[in-house]
């Protein structure tokens, strides 16, 4: 592929090419590649799971209709992404070559068609941006590995376990093995040093409380408990040394903030002699910081208003803690395998924008019905089924401009970037390497030289699919197209 040279490249990014509350319809590969880099706070994956299961909502739910496989074989992706890994990712290709010589070509096959999507959510990641990818442990091993390639490992922020469920029963005939009750979620940000993070806090457990706030104020019934309030080391890092309440040692606070918090009731000695203690009440205290373990999340519940049917459904807590997280007020959440809707509904709970893509038309309807039915809102966004055309390319040429083929001819050397034999400028032609009909741009680093015959045979292909198709006439040899 041309590289482009600087002149071409001056970009503007953050600012998306669509509306709040836009529900695309389609496959969200096109999609995406017609987004606005740079332009989204969050994006939540929660793609199939290569579970090995076939899934569709049952008739008469508000989701009948929705369906999709989660088994895959090479039948399944578009082998010509492979070359494109190879081409902007070489050690995700090595990976990919490894995960089909240990588990077969259906994990192969599923990480190739997580690998090109993934590569573009990076792309429209602002840089305080941050990626959940909600997966199982079918495959979770494999998309760390394989968004370490693409993110970069030191990106990798935290595995998150949800405990989606609880062991039924104590025993299992025949069990081999422990229940499997989680679900995982691969955090990942585009730049670690920047990425947007609201610590979240849950309420303490009614066991911390009863052992920890022992004490009630009788007046206000406010719990509390005593705080120890000497230096931590003693004098040696400068804590002042005085007298308080006939007690003489170093302490946390100066003498004259002492005072302070005394006059205001904050500090209590139970006794004559003893260690005056601070006095921390429950009611100002956040609660506890949320780990990377989450027990206190339900599934949805049969009889949950939420409940749409779905396959695979996930409850909005979950989804709402992700984006009171990693997303800054007013700002934009994408759900590339929106499904049910989701993480749309739980960002506009939290008065954040969103966007939301699912292959299913199914997805539009339900977005729309569950504005309505859990919010009593009126959804006044868009359902679109066209690829968005980026604006966040500076000028662009007209992709046939005379001064493109000059640059690119120059950049070639004069060779075709199909069956890399070598032509006079004026036998070859300018060609998209993504069509426009996929999300391609007339960008000049979207555009190539071939010569008319592999412009002919590539048509509205991509050119990891001409490379294929090249290969398989014999006309270039298969190495290069591995």
């Amino acid at each position: 592929m041309a590289q482009a040279s600087k002149q071409y490249t001056k970009v503007t990014t953050g600012q998306p090419n669509w509306n709040n509350q836009t529900m695309w319809t389609g496959d969200n590969l096109d999609i995406m590649r017609g987004m606005n880099s740079a332009s989204v706070d969050l994006i939540y994956a929660d793609p199939p799971f290569n579970s090995n299961a076939n899934y569709a909502a049952p008739i008469g739910s508000k989701a009948a209709g929705a369906a999709f496989k989660d088994t895959w074989g090479l039948d399944d992706i578009n082998l010509a992404w492979y070359g494109e890994i190879k081409h902007e990712y070489p050690g995700l290709y090595d990976l990919l070559t490894a995960v089909r010589t240990i588990h077969g070509d259906s994990m192969m096959s599923y990480l190739i068609y997580m690998a090109v999507r993934l590569m573009e959510m990076k792309r429209l990641l602002k840089p305080t941006g941050s990626l959940y990818l909600h997966c199982d442990p079918t495959a979770s091993h494999y998309l760390k590995l394989l968004l370490d390639c693409v993110f970069g490992k030191a990106h990798f922020q935290n595995e998150i376990s949800w405990r989606r469920t609880t062991t039924k029963g104590d025993w299992r005939q025949g069990a081999t093995n422990y229940p499997r009750v989680h679900d995982v979620l691969l955090y990942y940000s585009k730049n670690a040093s920047q990425a947007a993070y609201q610590q979240v806090f849950v309420p303490y457990g009614q066991d911390y409380i009863k052992k920890s706030y022992r004490h009630t104020e009788p007046e206000t019934g406010r719990r509390y408990r005593l705080d120890n309030l000497s230096a931590p080391g003693g004098g040696q890092r400068g804590h002042p040394r005085y007298e308080l309440l006939g007690v003489t040692r170093y302490w946390r606070y100066n003498e004259e903030k002492m005072h302070q918090l005394l006059a205001a009731g904050r500090i209590i000695q139970t006794a004559p002699g003893r260690v005056p203690a601070y006095k921390r009440y429950l009611d100002e205290m956040p609660g506890v910081a949320v780990s990377d373990i989450w027990a206190d999340i339900a599934p949805v519940q049969g009889s949950a208003k939420e409940r749409q049917g779905y396959p695979t459904q996930k409850p909005l807590t979950l989804v709402r803690r992700l984006v009171q997280t990693s997303v800054p007020p007013d700002g934009i959440v994408l759900d590339p395998f929106c499904g049910c809707a989701t993480a749309c509904i739980a960002a506009e709970m939290e008065g954040r924008h969103w966007v939301g893509i699912d292959i299913s038309p199914k997805a539009a309807a339900l977005v729309q019905s569950r504005m309505q039915d859990e919010l009593g809102l009126f959804f006044q966004g868009s359902h679109r089924t066209d690829i968005p055309k980026r604006t966040d390319l500076g000028k662009v040429l007209p992709y046939n401009d005379a001064k493109n083929k000059r640059w690119l001819y120059g950049e070639q050397g004069g060779f075709c970037l199909g069956c890399q034999e070598h032509f006079q400028a004026r036998h070859l032609t300018i060609d998209h390497i993504i069509p426009r009909a996929k999300g391609g741009t007339d960008h000049i680093s979207n555009l190539q030289l071939l010569c008319n015959s592999c412009n002919t045979i590539k048509g509205t292909k991509t050119q990891a699919e001409l490379i294929v198709a090249l290969t398989d006439k014999g006309y270039i040899k298969r190495k290069m197209a591995a």
